[in-house]
Formats: structure tokens, C-alpha cells, sequence
């Protein structure tokens, strides 16, 4: 690396010019073994955010990480390995019941996960609220866990894709997040490195999610998608809306509980099952046990209906040490009672109008189920249960919702909070479509 010269791919994306994507390898190659120094990259990555990355830019972008560690080969197990990654909102339990849906059918899942910051939660955090589950397994151990039971939910090890790692902690800190094709090559890196042969994304969409507007959302999954073609994989996006929280439950062992109660059957008509059974449609699919997507979600409803899936999920549990007990009866993990119930006030009457999303994640942080940095520690049995969600008749008193914290001396801000993230109205809203649009290779298809 002696000869590279990080200021020419700095100068080049400055004046918005495409770099080759040797150059963006050397770059990210010389990043990570510590020859470029945190402001050269910082100064690479604000002129990437202000003047944009092309596609070919962007695959060699995820390339690059993505070969800058162990990229995993699960060709030993059999069938089309297919995963399935969510771009993040609240509420959003999704992966927790999918992926026991669809490695009960035969499509295995190999799932890489992560932890939640800010006001979205993270995956990793609510399988840990299952007394003992262990996230932590060696790469050996997942390998050996697809091909066993044909599903595994892990965090990702320090052999896959450091170079994301890195790029990312130094986005945060110097304003480059909210970049598509940042966030895109990051996603993707990570994925690819999983060793699978699909996948499935869920590009969340409104004030829940990072992005806001439909057209920054239909934006990330066309770059998403070309990404994954790039790299031989077959990639499917669909647009959810996260503008209101999915499901009842938000928290972690909250929503592990909730989950339950969707692989028991109980919630077949929500919101959070029309994504669930759509998804889990796309990747029976693409796993080739499914000659449609359509009839993959009549597959998945079945898979539910017979129980096959909510065995699925005791035998994942059990093989990553957890308490298959909780499962069984979810009233016997301890701090499962709320701390306190909000009731309706007296201002609402007539109809649930709206509930804010974003509002209903940050009072999860401030309950304690949620962090703001990576290092803060946080309360795995905090956060919100819903009586009453947009479009639900509603009187003064009637309860909203529980409250699950440790922070009891904060209840009567807390209940504040959450009264304040609903809205009320004397007449029915407008009926919600969670279920926006679907984008391939082929282009867009409206739900």
C-alpha cells in the first residue's frame, strides 16, 4: 500500500467524479490495516455523502468490506440458503417469527443479526430477553447449526467484514449515516458474508424509520437490489410503512412474547402478519419451495396454522441454550408484569387516530429498553404493550397500553409521553396499508 495515495480518491469524489472500483478496494483495503487515518476517510466519506456513489461505485463499496474478512460458504448444506434483513423501525419483531416460518418449510435460514441504537430495536437484544439464548456462537458452531436444524440467529463475529465495523462507528460520529448508498454497501456487506444464496429485505418507510419519504425508501431498495444482482445473489425488497409501531408490543422481551403469541396463531390479522406472511412468501420463493410468492404465504399461514413453526422456534431456542420453558408459558419469565397501565384521557373519544412511531420508540429507550450508544446497558424485560392502536374505538379511561420498566420513579412522564405519541379523532381514520410496493430485479410492482 505504500504507493496508494488516499488524497486522489478524495479529490475525484469531491469534484463528483466516479472512481474504479480498484481504487475504492485500495482504499478500504488501506483503511482497514491502519494506513489511511480516521480524517482522510472521514473527508472520503463526506464527499461520497454530499456527491453520491453510482452503482458500480457502490458494489465495489460492499465488495470491498465485504472481502476485507471472512466471507462464510455454507455449499455443504443443502438447498438455496435464503436470509431476510429489515432496514429497522419499532415494533419490528418480524425476523424473530419469520425465520422459524420458513426453516419449518425446508428453506434453511442462516441470520446474522444485530443490536438495537437509538429508537429502534435490534434483534439480537430481544432473542437475549430469552433466559440463557446465546448470540455469541463461533462460526464453526453456525455452520454446523444451519446444517443440523436449518436455522441459526447469531451477531455478527469479528472475522465478517471489519471493515464495516470500522466505516460505520466513523460514520456515526462525523454525519454520514443517512447516506443510500453508504447505508446500502453496509447492509450488504454484512449479508453477503453470511454465506447465503437469497435474500429477502424489508425497506421500512415514514417517521419510524431512517427513511422518512417514500422516494429516499424506493431509493435504498433499488440500490439494495442492484447490489445483491451484483453479487449473484437474488434479492427481492418490499416497502413496509413504519410510520405507526408493527404489532402490540414494543421492547424486547415484550415483543419476544408477542411473537409467541403469532406462531400460536392469535394475531393472524395484524399488521405485523401481513409483513411476516409477505416476506415469508418472497423467501419460500426464492428457496425454492414455493412456485410463487403468493403461494408461499398461503404456505407460511398453514406452517403457523399446524404448528410447525412454533416447534421450530422451540428447537432453535433450545439448540442456543435458552429457556424452551418461556416459550411454552411466557408468563413464567421473571418481570414480565408491567409496572403500570395509561389510560385513555379524557380528551379521547370516538376513535384511535394515529400513533407516532417515532414518539413510541424513544419512550422505549427512556423505559430502558433501548440505547443510545452501543455501550449503554439496557433493562431486556422493558417497554410497551398496546390495548389500542390507530383505527380502534376509544373512551377516557379505557386503557392504552402497559409499561414495562425498572424506572418506576419516571412513571408519570412516561405515561405523559405516551399519551402524547396518540391522537384521537370522532370519526374513523382512513384505513392503513402497511404493505406499499414490491421492487426486483424487474422493476417495481404495486402490493
Amino acid at each position: 500500500m505504500a504507493d496508494f495515495n488516499p488524497v486522489d480518491p478524495i479529490i475525484a469524489k469531491r469534484d463528483s467524479e466516479a472512481l474504479p472500483p480498484d481504487t475504492i478496494q485500495q482504499l478500504v483495503d488501506a483503511y482497514t490495516a491502519g494506513d489511511v487515518p480516521d480524517y482522510q476517510m472521514s473527508a472520503f466519506l463526506m464527499a461520497a455523502f454530499l456527491n453520491g456513489l453510482d452503482d458500480e461505485e457502490a458494489a465495489a463499496l460492499t465488495d470491498a468490506m465485504l472481502h476485507s474478512g471472512v466471507v462464510l460458504d455454507l455449499s455443504a448444506t443443502g438447498g438455496t440458503k435464503v436470509d431476510k434483513h429489515s432496514t429497522g423501525g419499532v415494533g419490528d419483531k418480524v425476523s424473530l417469527i419469520l425465520a422459524p416460518i420458513v426453516a419449518s418449510q425446508g428453506v434453511p435460514v442462516p441470520m446474522i443479526s444485530g443490536r438495537g441504537l437509538g429508537h429502534t430495536g435490534g434483534t439480537l437484544d430481544k432473542l437475549e430477553s430469552i433466559p440463557g439464548f446465546r448470540t455469541d456462537l463461533s462460526i464453526d458452531a453456525y455452520k454446523a447449526q444451519v446444517d443440523d436444524i436449518g436455522i441459526v440467529l447469531i451477531g455478527q463475529t469479528e472475522e465478517m467484514a471489519p471493515a464495516d465495523r470500522k466505516l460505520y462507528a466513523l460514520r456515526d460520529v462525523t454525519g454520514t449515516v443517512e447516506s443510500i448508498p453508504l447505508i446500502a454497501s453496509s447492509i450488504m456487506s454484512k449479508k453477503l458474508a453470511e454465506g447465503i444464496d437469497a435474500l429477502v429485505l424489508d425497506v421500512k418507510c415514514g417517521r419510524g424509520a431512517f427513511m422518512k419519504t417514500e422516494e429516499d425508501a424506493r431509493a435504498l431498495a433499488e440500490t439494495l437490489v442492484a447490489i445483491g444482482t451484483e453479487h449473484d445473489t437474488s434479492t427481492t425488497a418490499l416497502m413496509t410503512d413504519m410510520s405507526v409501531p408493527l404489532g402490540r408490543a414494543v421492547g424486547n422481551w415484550p415483543e419476544v412474547d408477542e411473537s409467541i403469541q403469532c406462531l400460536r396463531g392469535e394475531m393472524d390479522d395484524s399488521d405485523l402478519m401481513q409483513v411476516t406472511y409477505a416476506l415469508a412468501g418472497e423467501m419460500l420463493h426464492l428457496g425454492g419451495e414455493a412456485d410463487t410468492p403468493e403461494a408461499g404465504r398461503t404456505q407460511a399461514r398453514r406452517a403457523v396454522a399446524s404448528g410447525q413453526a412454533l416447534e421450530m422456534l422451540r428447537t432453535l431456542v433450545e439448540a442456543q441454550d435458552g429457556d424452551v420453558g418461556v416459550v411454552d408459558d411466557p408468563s413464567t419469565r421473571p418481570d414480565s408484569e408491567p409496572a403500570a397501565t395509561v389510560e385513555a384521557p379524557d380528551e379521547a373519544t370516538g376513535y384511535v387516530a394515529d400513533l407516532d412511531a417515532l414518539a413510541v420508540g424513544r419512550l422505549a429507550v427512556d423505559l430502558g429498553a433501548g440505547r443510545r450508544t452501543m455501550e449503554d446497558d439496557i433493562d431486556l424485560a422493558a417497554g410497551i404493550t398496546f390495548e389500542k392502536k390507530p383505527g380502534e374505538a376509544i373512551a377516557p379511561g379505557e386503557p392504552l397500553a402497559h409499561l414495562y420498566t425498572q424506572r418506576t420513579d419516571r412513571i408519570d412522564d412516561f405515561r405523559t409521553q405516551l399519551i402524547d405519541a396518540y391522537a384521537f379523532s370522532d370519526t374513523p381514520p382512513a384505513e392503513r396499508t402497511v404493505l406499499l410496493d414490491r421492487y426486483t430485479p424487474d422493476g417495481w410492482d404495486e402490493w
